[in-house]
C-alpha cells in the first residue's frame, strides 16, 4: 500500500494528464555493510586497518509503462545511486531512459548498461553483483589504464587510479552516456542487443573536443537452468592519440539445483596506447551453493594475467581475487551477509575493489609504503533489503 501511495504521489507531480496514461512503479536496494579492509604494501608492509560503513550500490528507482495500442508500449526508467553512508545526492545517474516496446523488440536512450557489463554481473556470485569481492575488481581493466566512464559531455579521459571507497571498475563495466539501444524479442532462450553510444562531444567549427564514441552488442542466450553469452564493446577515444578500446567477453552460469556454477573469459585491448598495443586476459571461476533453503554459501576465483605488449609479455603485471562468503535471507526481501575478500597484486600491478574501493592504486600510501604490488583484503558484515 505505501509503494502505491508513493507511485501516485510521484505522478500527481507530473500532471494530472501524466497520472492517466501510466502506472508507476517506485523500487529500490538498500544495501549497508560494516568493512574492515587492510592494505599491506610493497615488501608486505602493514599498513593497518581501515573501518568503515558502506552503502553498496544502493538505489531508488522509478518505471512505468503505457500501452500505446497496436502492439506499442511507451517505457521509462529513472533510477538513481543512493550513498546513504555518506552526503551524496540524487540523480539519474543508474540506468535511465525512455524507449518503445512491441514486438520488434524494444529501443531505448538514455544512460544504459550495455550487454558487456551485464554479462560481468550476471556471473558475479554476490547478490547484485556488488560488494567489495564483486568480480569488477579485475575485469576489463587493462592494467589499471581503463578505470572509469565518461564524462557528462560523453568524453573519456581515462584513468588509474580510485578514491577510498569509491567506484573502480573499467570503462567497460559502467553504464554508457548519450547511448541508444535495441534489445531483441526472445527467439527459444536467445535474444541480441545492440548499443550505440554517441560522440555528443564532437569537435565543432574547429574546437577541441575528445570524441569519444562506440557500440555495445551481445548475443545471449538463458533457457531453464542454463545461460551462455558472448559479447563484444568497442570505443574510440577520440584523442590525439587516437585511442581504441575494446573487450570480448564470454560467459555463462548453470544452476544444478541447489547449487550453480558461473564461468567467464575477459580479453581487453588497446591499439594507440602509447604507440602499443596492449591486452589483457582474465579467467574467472565462481560457484554458490545453498546449505538450507533461506542459507547460502558462495565463492570466486579471478585471475588477471600479464599484460602482453606489442606480443610480448609485461612481467609481473596481473593479480588474483578470492572471495567466500555467506548470505542468509531473513525473508524474500532483507538478508543477512558476510563476506572475505582479497585481492593479490603482482609486483608491478595495483589493482583494487571494483565496488567501494581501498584506495591501493593511488601510488604512495601514508607512511611512504608503495601500494604497487601490495595485497588488499577486507571482511564486510552487512544487511541488504529490496523494495
Amino acid at each position: 500500500m505505501q509503494k502505491k501511495l508513493i507511485a501516485l504521489a510521484v505522478a500527481g507531480l507530473a500532471s494530472t494528464g501524466a497520472f492517466a496514461q501510466a502506472n508507476v512503479t517506485v523500487y529500490g536496494v538498500a544495501d549497508a555493510s560494516f568493512d574492515v579492509v587492510k592494505i599491506s604494501g610493497d615488501a608486505n608492509n602493514e599498513l593497518g586497518n581501515t573501518t568503515r560503513v558502506s552503502t553498496n550500490s544502493s538505489l531508488l528507482g522509478f518505471k512505468g509503462a503505457e500501452a500505446l495500442g497496436n502492439g506499442l508500449t511507451a517505457v521509462f526508467q529513472f533510477e538513481t545511486a543512493v550513498g546513504f553512508d555518506n552526503a551524496g545526492a540524487l540523480g539519474a545517474n543508474r540506468d535511465s531512459y525512455v524507449g518503445l516496446a512491441g514486438g520488434f523488440g524494444t529501443v531505448v536512450l538514455g544512460n544504459l548498461t550495455g550487454p558487456t557489463r551485464a554479462l560481468g554481473a550476471a556471473v558475479d556470485v554476490n547478490a547484485g553483483a556488488t560488494g567489495i569481492g564483486a568480480n569488477a575488481a579485475l575485469l576489463g581493466k587493462l592494467g589499471n589504464n581503463l578505470i572509469g566512464t565518461t564524462d557528462a559531455n560523453g568524453s573519456y579521459g581515462g584513468g588509474s587510479t580510485c578514491g577510498r571507497s569509491s567506484t573502480c571498475t573499467s570503462i567497460f563495466d559502467t553504464r554508457w552516456k548519450n547511448a541508444i539501444a535495441y534489445v531483441s524479442p526472445s527467439f527459444a532462450g536467445l535474444n541480441a542487443t545492440v548499443a550505440y553510444v554517441a560522440n555528443e562531444n564532437k569537435a565543432l567549427n574547429g574546437l577541441a573536443a575528445a570524441n569519444t564514441t562506440g557500440y555495445d552488442v551481445g548475443l545471449k542466450y538463458a533457457n531453464g537452468p542454463a545461460m551462455a553469452a558472448v559479447t563484444y564493446n568497442a570505443v574510440s577515444v577520440g584523442n590525439a592519440a587516437d585511442l581504441k578500446v575494446s573487450d570480448l567477453r564470454v560467459g555463462g552460469s548453470f544452476n544444478i539445483g541447489a547449487a550453480s556454477l558461473r564461468a567467464i573469459f575477459d580479453l581487453a585491448r588497446a591499439d594507440n596506447f602509447g604507440g602499443n598495443k596492449v591486452t589483457q586476459a582474465v579467467y574467472g571461476l565462481g560457484a554458490t551453493f545453498n546449505v538450507t533453503p533461506a542459507s547460502k554459501l558462495l565463492g570466486q576465483v579471478y585471475v588477471a594475467r600479464d599484460l602482453k605488449v606489442n606480443g610480448s609479455s609485461a612481467d609481473d603485471t596481473g593479480a588474483k581475487l578470492f572471495e567466500v562468503g555467506v548470505e542468509h535471507s531473513l525473508s524474500k526481501r532483507t538478508m543477512l551477509k558476510a563476506t572475505y575478500a582479497m585481492i593479490n597484486n603482482d609486483k608491478g600491478a595495483a589493482y583494487d575493489f571494483g565496488i567501494n574501493a581501498a584506495g591501493i592504486n593511488t601510488g604512495t600510501l601514508p607512511g611512504g609504503a608503495n601500494a604497487v604490488g601490495g595485497t588488499v583484503q577486507g571482511l564486510s558484515l552487512g544487511l541488504r533489503h529490496t523494495f
